[in-house]
């Protein structure tokens, strides 16, 4: 049977809905098949497993969090200062609150890896290339600090955006927070 690309990133697409409003536990194959509108059994013959439909969500879930690379490059042409840094940040931010399942589904599969290793090993690896691929971004693109500053700001932005969806209203002023997260990262970068 020939299989339809398009078909395919609607299941996957379907399955992030589903892991943010259901969780892992709720990840089925009809569940999935009932989102994106399909026939059932249409999941099964796409994905032989739920591990590897656990995958092709793993992978794809960066996809729909990244930015524009349009927009990146305008924003490049501002100087090269922590107040672009900021920028980036509350853009990380905007697009999380954009695709809100997307990043729940994230969270989900965070959760799911620890009690599961053979999905830890794979998620482990994405999630070690998307942080390499931002922590060469920063240095490449001459924002200040060091690797230790996008490492502080990873952190940071995972526990303030981790808030942000799960408890909304716990926290002051994200904008502020965001200024002074990488006001603060940097100073104890530079020690």
């Amino acid at each position: 049977m020939r299989r339809n690309d398009d078909r395919r990133l609607a299941l996957v697409d379907a399955a992030v809905e589903v892991l943010a409003r259901d969780g892992a536990r709720g990840l089925t194959f009809r569940a999935v098949d009932a989102e994106a509108g399909v026939p059932k059994g249409t999941a099964s013959n796409y994905f032989p497993s739920r591990d590897a439909l656990l995958d092709q969500v793993g992978t794809h879930i960066h996809v729909r969090l990244a930015p524009d690379p349009a927009q990146v490059q305008e924003t490049l042409d501002a100087p090269r200062d922590r107040e672009l840094v900021v920028r980036f940040m509350r853009d990380i931010l905007r697009r999380v609150h954009a695709d809100r399942a997307g990043y729940l589904a994230l969270l989900e599969l965070r959760l799911e890896a620890t009690r599961r290793p053979e999905l830890r090993a794979g998620f482990t690896e994405t999630m070690r290339a998307q942080l390499e691929g931002s922590i060469a971004f920063h240095l490449d693109s001459g924002l200040p600090g060091d690797r230790t500053t996008v490492e502080l700001l990873y952190i940071a932005m995972t526990g303030l955006i981790v808030e942000s969806l799960t408890l909304p209203g716990v926290l002051g002023d994200e904008e502020a927070l965001v200024s002074a997260l990488v006001e603060r990262a940097a100073t104890i970068a530079a020690r």
